[in-house]
């Protein structure tokens, strides 16, 4: 730290959501911006994530959420000089019931009012557009041309090459260990283990961290963390470009792209019990790999390139949470925000990043209404009052927190 130790903001984490928020409140102005990392910058899970990027969500909060960060993730190179590496390559959501060919069509009309590009497509129409899934296996799907997937370690280079651009301090090896409050309820200083850094304005992120950075600063965050899996397998003529697109069987809770001539799939056990998971399910991983060869024949008996997981954040309602942190009486702590992509962070992450920005700045953002997605809608148990994005990985219903 320079002079003496006083910054307009700090930002805790130094995820995909920390990392680009420090560099939106530092671009919006703020001559000081620290970003405080107890290990090194998207050392957890923004560098091990599979980099999905859609705007078909469940609810028109993750629609808008979708299209704003594939506009930024567009238009990256033009903006800080480096990109995340952005491929829009298509994404199918296929029907296996009729219920989910009703939900599907419905969600459809509901993204295409608020201006996504997308369609219902008929079985033989996602047939002819995914020749490598297996035939008249679904009932047709929706399907988003804009939808793509961007390199998550590029992502991470990315928002650190712009923030070192631009000045943002970063305080990597740094952990964060509290609040210094004022005697008017708000904030004079992060206390961490260089030291207190003085300033009246914090963000508050972390993944699947979050609740203990939370537990630090006072205030009660209802986000947990859970085993993620992903892997890759080897190359197949029948895999080749213009053979396969991104796809989520949403019932099974597992997605598929295209990557490096093979396919990368990712998935989690919603019957597993929260916490840090950073082994791999072999057992779980199989019975999976069962399932992508019906869909997608060509993966059957096909090698394991590379295979991994990672502890994810998640959310009871798989929504963010974005809002003011507060007290154990349920009031704010005044210029203390907390940021959270609810488990999608390279989906949401620069939306929720400048949402993050924008209240600490404003406390509002034009970018997107969230009075609804504060921690005010979570009671003492975790649970939400919100119903649960449907489209979303199976996560547990609780935190364990």
């Amino acid at each position: 730290m320079r002079g003496d130790g006083t910054v307009d903001a700090v930002v805790v984490g130094g995820g995909t959501v920390g990392g680009w928020c420090a560099w939106f409140l530092r671009r919006a102005g703020l001559a000081r911006v620290a970003l405080v990392e107890r290990a090194q910058l998207g050392r957890g899970a923004s560098s091990r994530a599979a980099g999905m990027v859609r705007a078909q969500g469940g609810t028109p909060w993750a629609v808008r959420l979708g299209m704003w960060s594939q506009e930024f993730y567009r238009s990256q190179h033009e903006l800080v000089g480096a990109d995340s590496g952005f491929v829009a390559q298509g994404y199918l959501m296929p029907a296996f019931s009729e219920s989910q060919v009703e939900d599907g069509k419905a969600r459809v009309a509901m993204q295409e009012a608020l201006g996504l590009d997308v369609a219902w497509l008929s079985v033989d129409e996602a047939d002819a557009l995914l020749p490598a899934m297996a035939p008249h296996r679904h009932l047709g799907g929706s399907y988003a041309p804009g939808d793509g997937y961007i390199d998550p370690p590029r992502n991470v280079a990315a928002y650190r090459a712009a923030c070192l651009r631009d000045g943002v301090e970063l305080l990597e090896a740094t952990e964060f260990l509290g609040l210094r409050r004022t005697g008017a309820g708000g904030v004079a200083a992060v206390e961490t283990t260089r030291g207190p850094i003085a300033t009246d304005r914090v963000v508050l992120t972390g993944g699947p961290e979050l609740a203990e950075v939370g537990q630090r600063a006072g205030t009660r965050v209802a986000a947990g963390g859970a085993r993620h899996q992903v892997a890759v397998t080897g190359p197949d003529r029948r895999l080749a470009p213009g053979r396969v697109r991104m796809a989520f069987d949403l019932a099974e809770g597992i997605y598929w792209r295209p990557e490096d001539g093979g396919l990368l799939f990712g998935m989690s056990n919603p019957l597993e019990e929260p916490g840090v998971a950073k082994d791999v399910d072999w057992a779980y991983l199989d019975k999976v790999r069962r399932r992508l060869a019906e869909l997608v024949p060509a993966t059957d008996g096909l090698g394991l390139r590379r295979v991994w997981a990672a502890t994810i954040d998640f959310t009871p309602d798989h929504l963010p949470i974005l809002g003011p942190a507060l007290d154990e009486d349920g009031a704010a702590i005044s210029g203390v925000t907390v940021a959270s992509a609810g488990g999608h962070g390279m989906m949401w992450g620069p939306a929720v990043a400048k949402i993050a920005a924008d209240l600490a700045l404003e406390g509002t953002s034009a970018v997107l209404d969230v009075s609804d997605l504060g921690l005010d809608r979570f009671d003492r148990d975790g649970r939400s009052r919100l119903a649960p994005d449907p489209i979303a990985l199976p996560f547990p219903e609780r935190t364990n927190h």
